[in-house]
């Protein structure tokens, strides 16, 4: 299994992060972290149709939408211009890194390569605390193509409220 585990901290890394309404800044993942816990999801491109129903699924999921308790903030390869263009055709509340290198995924490590050739990230939630250290994760395993695997909304929300102690933990009827 790749990743970081549970209790390792993550590197700072500092990458283009475009915000729901369009606007990009060079933000370091400890600045994201200083005001609340971060669930950092690394997917693999926009608009690829399994991508799409991950953050339209945690869009829909009030628990990640009201953003009480966490930030949400996605990480692919996709450009800025990509990311700006998907947050606008899906209404997106997060905002989503522009790792088109890769670096932050390979800081977590997540990268791999689709048969040996092309390098992508592990479909990936990392839940980070304000010391960059890892409180929870999920990491997608499909036997083939790892980034097919779309997180169990539920599974990730219980698996956050048990590593932050929230109560009760809420299902919104998931």
């Amino acid at each position: 299994m790749t990743g970081l585990a549970v209790g390792e901290t993550a590197d700072d890394v500092e990458l283009p992060l475009v915000g729901p309404s369009g606007d990009v800044t060079d933000r370091y993942l400890s600045e994201l972290v200083a005001d609340k816990p971060v669930l950092l999801c690394f997917y693999t491109a926009d608009f690829s149709p399994d991508c799409t129903d991950e953050w339209c699924a945690f869009r829909d999921f009030d628990w990640f939408a009201a953003g009480q308790h966490v930030t949400v903030v996605g990480a692919s390869k996709s450009s800025v211009g990509m990311h700006r263009r998907f947050i606008d055709r899906h209404d997106l509340t997060f905002p989503l890194y522009a790792d088109t290198d890769l670096e932050l995924a390979s800081k977590f490590d997540v990268v791999y390569r689709t048969f040996g050739v092309s390098k992508r990230a592990h479909r990936s939630c990392f839940l980070l605390d304000e010391d960059l250290t890892v409180r929870y994760r999920w990491i997608g395993d499909h036997w083939l193509d790892p980034t097919r695997d779309v997180p169990p909304l539920t599974e990730v929300h219980e698996g956050i409220s048990e590593a932050l102690q929230l109560e009760p933990a809420e299902s919104f009827g998931f």
